[in-house]
């Protein structure tokens, strides 16, 4: 079988490269072009374009870059019509796959969507396109399946593929990981500032300011693969700070505590049992279109799953140095600890057990057939 995959983030490389995996594993035959990054190139088939190429945040800036954006989905419905395949799998990245799915579907291509848009959070009326233009949803958070049927659209809960990725991975000795990288005995702050260039220049600088207030914990950035060190590199400045490039599940594994920017890092830090402060600011304009569409009580799909405060949010005029500062001393202090870690085992068990990748393969291939 044929089968063409589109991801679009560092994200939805990851989730991909463990969907192909199974996919090969069902299909022997299995021949896969598709676009994501390095993680999906590793494991074969035909990268047609890197997440790199296409990666814009917010409203603001994709309206900034819409002539690029509308070349890229023009490009791609050329490429899925040249290549004929048995089945498109869409991942997340809605803005853009969503528009290539409705071209699909008036095509006669059979449409499969894993990870679902977050239609939840905003602009349900998005639900109608999507039962329209999918034939097969996969969703991977709990509470998606009854939010769904709510609108009359079965969909697939297959569980959450992070269990997966987190639990397949090498574990890291804690000593040779701080010897590897230069680091001291002092227990590691972890700063996770995302993984595109708009909200790393917003989010880092503010949690580069505590470094000096807590001298007696060791700050260590996750370093995102889509961005180069030299980047990086012009906000950090002269401060003395340890920079680990795309290793940020190893910097999990051996971190105290972490300040993570809003996104599935929050969701990751969780399942690592890492105490954190969740953090987010875009650009005002692009917050202000965000607040008056977004319906949610919270950010994090911590806080979202569980449908409870469990971890900390400072948004956009609240993330300060202060109040990150305030926030951090909370969760270093070890009753909130306990506290914290009681919720993350809670969460694991509503996120389900191992085997997302697995069953959204079988169901693909087996709908093929």
């Amino acid at each position: 079988m044929k089968y063409y995959i589109i991801a679009g983030e560092a994200s939805g490389d990851l989730h991909g490269s463990n969907l192909m995996k199974a996919l090969l594993k069902e299909d022997n035959n299995a021949d896969i072009r598709f676009w994501g990054g390095d993680l999906m190139s590793e494991v074969g088939g035909t990268l047609v374009m890197h997440y790199k190429e296409r990666a814009f945040m917010g409203f603001i800036e994709v309206i900034m870059n819409l002539r690029k954006v509308l070349g890229f989905i023009k490009f791609c419905k050329k490429d899925i019509a040249e290549y004929n395949p048995d089945v498109i799998i869409f991942i997340d990245n809605s803005g853009f796959n969503l528009r290539v799915a409705k071209w699909a579907k008036e095509q006669g291509f059979r449409t499969n969507y894993y990870i679902s848009p977050q239609v939840w959070a905003s602009r349900a009326s998005r639900i109608e396109k999507i039962k329209r233009d999918i034939d097969q949803m996969y969703v991977i958070l709990p509470f998606e399946k009854e939010f769904y049927q709510k609108y009359n659209y079965e969909v697939n809960f297959v569980g959450h593929p992070l269990i997966d990725a987190i639990a397949d991975r090498k574990q890291v000795a804690i000593k040779s990981f701080r010897k590897e990288h230069h680091l001291g005995e002092k227990p590691i702050i972890a700063l996770l500032p995302g993984s595109r260039k708009q909200e790393i220049t917003k989010m880092l600088s503010v949690m580069l300011s505590l470094v000096d207030d807590f001298s007696e914990y060791q700050f260590v950035i996750a370093g995102a693969p889509s961005q180069d060190f030299s980047f990086y590199q012009s906000i950090i400045g002269s401060k003395n700070i340890a920079f680990i490039d795309n290793k940020t599940y190893d910097l999990l594994s051996v971190s105290f505590a972490a300040l993570v920017t809003s996104g599935t890092a929050t969701l990751e830090a969780a399942l690592f049992k890492v105490p954190q402060v969740v953090c987010y600011k875009g650009s005002n304009i692009s917050y202000q279109i965000a607040k008056r569409i977004i319906t949610l009580a919270y950010i994090s799909l911590v806080n979202l799953i569980m449908d409870r405060e469990v971890v900390k949010e400072l948004i956009q005029n609240d993330f300060t140095k202060k109040n990150l500062s305030a926030e951090l001393k909370k969760i270093l202090d070890e009753n909130q600890r306990v506290k914290l870690f009681e919720a993350y085992y809670e969460l694991e068990q509503k996120l389900g057990g191992k085997g997302a990748s697995e069953n959204t393969a079988k169901s693909i291939v087996a709908h093929l057939k």
